[in-house]
C-alpha cells in the first residue's frame, strides 16, 4: 500500500516568492536615517544633550547615529521621532506625497540596516513597502533578521505586528520567550520590553509598526 507524504500546512514556495532578496533591488544609502535625525533635531532647535535627556540615550550614542557610525534599531528611531515631535515614517523612509501605495516586488525600497548600540554587529536590514503614502502612521517593512546573541531589547511607544516568512524567529516579550516559524505571527504593544531576532543565521519577517 502506497503511503502518501503529508502535505505541509503552508506553501513554502509561496513564501520564497514573496520574500525575494532583502538585499535590495535598488541601491540605497544607510546614511539617510542619521542625516534625517540630525536635520530634524536641528530644525526643532534641540541640542544633543537635550535629546539625550528626553530619550535616555547617551550623547555619544546619539552623535554616533547622526554620524552614521551606528545604525539605529527601529524602536530607537521611534523613540527619537517621539522626542522630536516628528513623524517616525519621515525618519525611516522619507515623507510620502501620495494618498495610497501599490508596491510591486521589484519596487520594494531597501531602506537601511540596524546595528547594536556600539555599531559593531548588524542586527537586521529592512525594506519599506509603502514609503509613498503621505501622513501615514503605520510603517510596513520586510525585515531580514540576524542573530542577536547579546539580546538587546527595545521599548518604546506604539504597537507592532510581525508575520514570519522564512527561517525561525525568536521573540521575547517581557519574561516570555517564543519561537516563531513560517506562518506564525505576533501582535504586541511596543511599550513592553521586547526582542525579535533570528534563532540561527537569518529569518525574514513582515513587520507593521504603528506609531501611537
Amino acid at each position: 500500500m502506497e503511503t502518501k507524504e503529508p502535505k505541509p500546512h503552508i506553501n513554502v514556495d509561496y513564501f520564497e516568492d514573496l520574500t525575494g532578496d532583502i538585499s535590495g533591488d535598488k541601491p540605497y544609502s544607510v546614511q539617510e536615517i542619521g542625516n534625517r535625525i540630525r536635520s530634524l533635531r536641528e530644525e526643532k532647535g534641540v541640542t544633543l544633550q537635550a535629546l539625550a535627556e528626553a530619550t535616555g540615550y547617551d550623547t555619544d550614542m546619539l552623535a554616533g547615529i547622526e554620524k552614521n557610525e551606528i545604525q539605529p534599531q527601529l524602536g530607537t528611531v521611534m523613540k527619537l521621532s517621539k522626542a522630536l515631535d516628528g513623524a517616525f515614517s519621515r525618519l525611516i523612509s522619507g515623507a510620502g506625497d501620495k494618498p495610497y501605495a501599490i508596491t510591486r516586488r521589484a519596487e520594494r525600497r531597501a531602506v537601511s540596516r540596524s546595528t547594536t548600540r556600539k555599531g559593531q554587529k548588524k542586527l537586521y536590514s529592512y525594506k519599506s513597502l509603502a514609503p509613498e503614502v503621505k501622513g501615514r502612521h503605520m510603517e510596513a517593512l520586510m525585515v531580514r533578521l540576524e542573530e542577536n546573541p547579546d539580546e538587546e531589547v527595545s521599548q518604546h511607544d506604539g504597537e507592532e505586528f510581525i508575520f514570519v516568512l522564512d527561517g525561525v524567529a525568536i521573540l521575547k516579550i517581557g519574561d516570555d520567550r517564543f519561537e516563531l516559524s513560517p506562518g506564525d505571527s505576533a501582535y504586541y504593544l511596543s511599550s513592553t520590553p521586547h526582542l525579535i531576532a533570528a534563532r540561527e543565521k537569518t529569518a525574514t519577517i513582515l513587520a507593521v509598526l504603528y506609531e501611537s
